[in-house]
């Protein structure tokens, strides 16, 4: 019996793809799930941490249509969305060519979207709402699956944040620690030599399994979605009526990649992704936690539903005062300068999955105390 393509996807794409990028199966799950839930992604961090390769690869395993373009202040608009025909034009009609260009992608990557310019921009805004391209007279309906954006900055502009509004999830993705380089480099090659893929899911079927997410039951999750919603709307989180709605086809998705007919409270992990500003991350993070931890022992629950190991207040200040001590001890060399500046920063990331407040505020503050003395 064939693999129900939920499962296909699972095993043939995400899986693979894990094998093949070390640390980024959280890139690789939210991938999955926006273009499942027919939604946008945008990736927040440095350059060369393998955001478009992620995205390239996971068009090519599926045989989908692709664009990738990086955006600067003086790109145009012909460069995005194809060029008049000057044929057509001659003859008096306004007609863009849009062979492999963005009207014709089924995935598209947009690199430093925040570059862009008003006109780019403007024409973007109705890609991602309606998946539509107007010039003129002319009216593309665009086979767009979903549209993933990298920046290594936030945009503060009112006019961006429109922009930004659009893209529901949101995933900051950092440089690898030092210990996963080996696996780094050998999964690195390995994907050099990579010629083709051997999936049998394709972008159709996953327009099919878009089309289920409103088949999900919900009855069982609205209540304490409601609750979750308010809670993260008093941490300071925008979430409008309308962005409350669209995040629910996330939580339905969930249930489409896991195989199950009824939405869960664990499948409410993605609203750790729906932050406004960097420093909401930890703290949406550690809310939600809290929420579905009672709930991931049910059955096919999502990967990214689980709740690493968490350390206590008592041991991370523990570990603060062992670090604190080894940077008065003597000189310190570049080597055990950015040992230590990775050790606190990580020190930091458990520290915000801590319930008490004012527990978390203090260690907080001493991680980035440690850190502005570390350079």
């Amino acid at each position: 019996m064939t693999e129900d393509p939920a499962g296909r996807l699972r095993h043939e794409v995400v899986d693979v793809l894990k094998g093949r990028f070390v640390g980024r199966d959280e890139v690789i799950d939210l991938i999955a799930l926006a273009v499942v839930a027919g939604e946008h992604l945008f990736l927040h961090g440095p350059p060369g941490t393998a955001k478009s390769a992620l995205i390239r690869q996971f068009a090519a395993t599926v045989q989908g249509r692709y664009f990738e373009y990086l955006l600067t202040r003086f790109s145009e608009p012909n460069e995005v969305f194809g060029p008049i025909d000057l044929v057509r034009l001659r003859e008096g009609t306004v007609a863009t060519v849009t062979t492999g260009m963005l009207p014709e992608a089924e995935f598209v990557f947009l690199d430093e979207l925040f570059n862009a310019n008003s006109a780019i921009l403007n024409n973007l805004l109705s890609v991602l709402n309606e998946r539509v391209y107007r010039r003129g007279a002319e009216t593309h309906r665009l086979p767009l699956l979903s549209l993933f954006s990298a920046s290594n900055h936030l945009p503060e502009d009112e006019t961006l944040r429109a922009l930004f509004d659009r893209f529901l999830l949101r995933c900051h993705v950092d440089n690898l620690k030092p210990e996963s380089m080996p696996r780094l480099l050998a999964a690195g090659w390995e994907m050099e030599r990579f010629q083709g893929t051997d999936a049998s899911i394709s972008a159709a079927d996953l327009r099919g399994l878009s089309r289920r997410i409103y088949e999900i039951d919900l009855s069982k999750i609205t209540a304490p979605y409601t609750e979750l919603v308010f809670k993260i709307r008093d941490l300071g989180v925008t979430v409008s009526d309308r962005r409350a709605v669209k995040v629910l086809k996330l939580v339905a998705a969930s249930a489409v990649l896991c195989g199950r007919p009824a939405a869960l409270i664990a499948d409410f992990w993605p609203l750790r992704y729906v932050w406004d500003r960097e420093e909401q991350i930890g703290p949406l993070a550690s809310l939600v936690e809290t929420v579905i931890e009672p709930h991931t022992g049910a059955e096919r629950v999502h990967p990214l539903a689980t709740v690493p190991e968490r350390m206590g207040g008592e041991e991370i200040a523990r570990w603060l005062d062992t670090l604190s001590a080894e940077m008065q001890s003597g000189a310190m060399t570049l080597l055990s300068t950015a040992r230590l500046r990775e050790q606190v920063a990580d020190l930091g990331d458990r520290a915000t999955w801590l319930a008490d407040e004012s527990v978390r505020r203090h260690l907080l503050e001493r991680t980035a105390q440690l850190l502005g003395r570390l350079g």
